[in-house]
């Protein structure tokens, strides 16, 4: 079992390590984003090209990961080309003054690394695995995955569309998706890794991979995501208005005052 996540562990330090190096070169730490989706396409396609057989399994969850992570590195990429260092990184960058190489190195780049393979789990499972066809519960883990990547997708097409409108400028996005989660993207990002995982439900032993979808979405709502975005609106009357009526996180109706 251990020795097909090996390659992977592998391809991850190499991969996380360039991206430190070029990080420290910019003088910008929150590339990493970019290399989050990438990464996840880096396995997808080694795990799949260097499995003994290629089944409709790891073909359709191959396919899937590469949609998703092409279009939010893209995204992400051109949300941030030519802006400074996200706030969240520049804080840490202050924070941590002589510290700053090494603690970067293992706080950010290879805990990125780490959390990407735990995350990854499945698509690695599924792409090694020697079962052929497709079942209930793939057609079943593809539609959970798909009302994720439209969550994520439009909800993020929505804020940019937003935040271009000159006359939007300080007010708080609650339109489209976000009328009914403040975080339609993160919701959307957890909601597909569900979808994997119970793709990967109809291969024998493979319970043990909600450590994927629990990772994701813990660190959505609980660490990374969410907490982190929403501390730096904590001062912000319109926004604190804006989270007594709409779901923090699940899509709900907004509550009437």
């Amino acid at each position: 079992m251990l020795s097909i996540f090996l390659p992977s562990v592998v391809l991850l330090f190499i991969y996380f390590t360039i991206f430190f190096i070029i990080a420290q070169i910019i003088k910008n730490n929150s590339i990493v984003d970019i290399g989050w989706g990438l990464g996840f396409i880096l396995i997808a396609l080694y795990t799949f090209f260097f499995s003994e057989v290629i089944t409709a399994k790891s073909i359709l969850v191959t396919l899937l990961v590469l949609i998703w992570g092409s279009r939010l590195s893209y995204h992400i990429l051109k949300r941030n080309w030519g802006k400074p260092e996200d706030f969240r990184y520049a804080k840490w960058r202050k924070d941590w003054g002589k510290w700053l190489f090494i603690r970067g190195f293992f706080q950010i780049f290879m805990l990125q690394g780490l959390l990407m393979l735990i995350i990854a789990s499945p698509i690695i499972f599924i792409n090694y695995s020697h079962l052929m066809g497709l079942q209930l519960l793939d057609y079943l883990g593809a539609l959970i995955w798909i009302t994720g990547y439209l969550f994520e997708s439009i909800g993020d097409y929505q804020l940019a569309q937003f935040i271009r409108k000159p006359e939007n400028k300080g007010k708080i996005m609650k339109y489209g998706l976000w009328r009914y989660t403040r975080h339609p993207n993160y919701f959307g990002e957890a909601t597909m890794w569900w979808g994997i995982y119970v793709i990967a439900l109809s291969l024998p032993d493979s319970f043990w991979l909600i450590i994927s979808p629990l990772t994701i979405t813990i660190l959505l709502l609980y660490v990374s995501g969410v907490p982190m975005l929403e501390k730096k609106f904590a001062n912000d009357p319109k926004f604190q208005e804006y989270a007594r009526e709409t779901s923090k996180f699940f899509p709900w109706f907004p509550k009437k005052y």
